[in-house]
């Protein structure tokens, strides 16, 4: 069997599933994949590597690799390195991104340039999936391409001896036609050459299976509009391509406990986790706000967690208990809540390289593992719902689910469900019928995933506390019923702290509620670069419209009390570009701005307001932070571009971060009178020498 290395770069677990799915494939096509997670460095050698390669990385913050690439990427960008270093090396990429966000798969771009400069060499088209569009829309096509770019790969390098046997294994593995068709290796730029039906074999499974005959019915179905239960011609209709039935690997048993106890510490993580009592809570926005914002207070001194400002650190959060509730009904094991869980291996399986997810802890009970465990709020994939329509009895709603599976019904998968963000929970809903074992969310469900923050505080400012703000996140959700959802962490954190919450009108008071201080358990995360330069002369402008403010006051608390300690030091100029929606409800932390501006600590201060109406203002206050940037044009220009300033970016990345990026490439592009490509450019260089930072979600 012909051999490759699969590598994944994986930050939530999207890039591992990838590289299972490929692996999983490779045996049908008479390959065999050597799958490991590109920071296990002591399984595989690229330097004497004589396979092809077949790598799959995701993106993690804004445009960084995954943290378990970190050290795969340090060691391939070792300056010593020679330029053919790798030159024996033939290679094929998949990115994994959000277009959402500015370095759009830059963790996979940053490895597949760099592998480039040493000489490797792609026997396959780069893929770059998108998840703001659906991942499946680039993947799906990539991985059935893979195989023929493989063939390609082996036949070349094999010489005629091998080729009979290869054709022979590639006519047995695949039913489509000449797997070597042009089509298939440029997956990116003619997708819409591919064909998009799975092989044949135990690849896929073509359902043959026509909705209702009569025309009468189909009369009927078509005065509907579709929905996530319903499909309407000419996919109701259709004869349909669906994914391979996953390989059920996991055994569950429940054992009736015996009083052992469980702890936050069972719930894996690679860092180390604290446990400490929240000390204070303040609503930052008056009842009337648009979005609620709350700054919670932790008390971290009888602990050796430490931060420094533009930090942030991971809450380790918990489902929410009615939604646990209704699946412990669902699945019909509410009275097998406080049972343990016993995982092992099915002896019969044929998933290759089966093994027990890493964040299920040994034996805890069934209640522990779907409320700190496993991420149920997670847009089900297609694989996962072609395992629920076999655990579906009722036949209807069996083909809905292998539709939405499907290729037919991939718009309708990424309308209803992708675009909708259905959970399991919906479905079950949807699909009455449906009754699946628990084993198969524990194969399917992947981690409940900490959720970030930044620190909104400084050490030196409030010794032993570390404070953080939020938006309390509230969403319809009207998959199958109109159902108002918190997020997970958020709505778990504002209930959490509701008997001890000051009021907006108490926000400066000092003194918390006298109750007692629940506690919540944080984890440091990994260093980043988003810090005050270590000149503390050196300017700084800083755009953090709404909780995006949160690090900033952090930088500014830090700033004072330097210059308390230092009053004679060089301090450089700070400017803020702060927004909100209206001046008299949420404008965040208005008293300490205005503090830090009268004494100095800040030296620009400019705030819009994008819902208040302009009243007397020739030219009107800037609606957005964007606006108050392109009306100080010149004096970003000088302090990027003459006082080798910092500018730092936080806050949301579908809209906010992109339209500050254009202003100001048309900032630098006016400026400096150079086109926008240069001035582009410009930016990409001040993001290099880690001067353009950004912190955005």
């Amino acid at each position: 069997m012909r051999r490759f290395l699969l590598l994944y770069a994986t930050q939530r677990g999207q890039a591992k599933a990838i590289a299972e799915e490929i692996s999983e494939k490779a045996v049908t096509y008479g390959f065999s994949a050597d799958l490991y997670c590109i920071s296990e460095s002591d399984k595989y050698d690229l330097k004497t590597e004589t396979a092809p390669l077949v790598m799959v990385v995701s993106t993690t913050g804004n445009g960084d690799p995954p943290d378990t690439a970190r050290k795969f990427v340090k060691a391939i960008q070792d300056k010593t390195l020679p330029p053919d270093f790798l030159a024996h090396l033939r290679y094929g990429l998949l990115g994994l991104g959000d277009s959402e966000y500015t370095y759009f798969c830059n963790g996979g771009k940053v490895i597949d340039k760099r592998l480039q400069e040493l000489g490797a060499q792609r026997f396959y088209n780069t893929g770059h999936a998108d998840d703001c569009v659906g991942l499946e829309l680039v993947v799906e096509p990539w991985i059935n391409g893979l195989w023929a770019a493989l063939e390609k790969h082996f036949l070349l390098n094999r010489g005629r001896e091998d080729t009979s046997e290869t054709l022979t294994m590639a006519s047995h593995a695949s039913q489509r036609t000449d797997p070597l068709t042009p089509e298939l290796l440029h997956v990116e730029s003619q997708v819409g050459l591919l064909r998009l039906d799975d092989s044949g074999g135990k690849a896929a499974e073509v359902l043959e299976q026509n909705a209702v005959n009569s025309s009468q019915s189909s009369t009927l179905i078509a005065d509907f509009e579709a929905s996530l239960t319903c499909s309407v011609p000419p996919l109701s209709q259709a004869s349909l391509n669906i994914p391979a039935l996953p390989q059920e690997y996991l055994e569950v048993h429940l054992e009736e406990a015996f009083g052992q106890e469980e702890s936050h510490a069972s719930v894996s993580s690679v860092d180390p986790v604290f446990r400490v009592p929240i000390s204070k809570a303040v609503q930052l926005t008056t009842n009337d706000a648009i979005k609620t914002t709350l700054l919670i207070e932790l008390d971290i001194s009888k602990t050796d967690f430490s931060y420094q400002p533009g930090d942030a650190f991971n809450v380790i959060c918990p489902n929410s208990d009615s939604e646990v509730q209704f699946l412990l009904q669902r699945l019909q094991l509410e009275d097998r809540r406080e049972h343990r869980v016993a995982v092992t291996i099915k002896a019969d399986t044929r998933k290759k390289g089966a093994a027990l997810p890493e964040h299920i802890p040994e034996r805890c009970s069934l209640h522990f593992l779907l409320t700190w465990c496993l991420e149920i709020r997670a847009v089900p994939k297609k694989a996962f719902l072609r395992a629920l329509a076999d655990h579906t009895g009722d036949g209807a709603e069996r083909r809905r689910l292998l539709e939405l599976c499907s290729r037919q019904g991939a718009a309708d998968y990424a309308r209803f469900v992708r675009d909708a963000c259905a959970c399991l929970s919906d479905l079950l809903r949807a699909f009455p019928s449906c009754q699946p074992p628990l084993g198969l969310l524990l194969e399917h469900l992947p981690k409940l995933q900490p959720r970030p923050y930044s620190c909104a505080s400084s050490s030196l400012f409030h010794p032993g506390k570390l404070h953080f703000i939020f938006n309390i996140v509230e969403f319809l959700s009207n998959t199958t019923e109109v159902v108002l959802r918190r997020g997970v962490c958020t709505g778990w954190l504002a209930t959490l702290v509701e008997s001890i919450l000051q009021p907006y009108t108490c926000a400066n008071n000092a003194d918390g509620k006298k109750a007692l201080a629940p506690k919540i358990s944080i984890s440091p995360r990994t260093t980043n670069s988003f810090h005050l330069p270590s000149d503390p002369s050196v300017p700084i402008i800083m755009v953090g419209p709404g909780a995006g403010v949160a690090p900033f006051i952090g930088f500014l608390q830090h700033r004072e009390k330097l210059q308390e300690r230092h009053p004679g030091g060089r301090f450089g100029a700070t400017w803020l570009f702060f927004g909100c929606r209206h001046k008299e409800r949420d404008y965040l932390f208005r008293d300490e701005l205005r503090h830090f501006l009268k004494c100095g600590v800040l030296t620009h201060l400019e705030v819009s307001f994008s819902r208040d109406a302009a009243v007397g203002e020739e030219e009107g206050p800037a609606k957005y932070v964007q606006d108050s940037l392109q009306r100080h044009s010149k004096e970003v220009a000088g302090v990027l571009l003459q006082e080798s300033g910092f500018i730092y970016v936080c806050g949301d990345a579908k809209n906010m971060a992109k339209d500050v990026h254009d202003a100001l490439v048309e900032i630098i592009s006016r400026e400096t009178g150079v086109e926008k490509l240069e001035a582009m450019k410009t930016l990409a260089t001040l993001k290099e020498e880690k001067r353009y930072l950004q912190d955005i979600w």
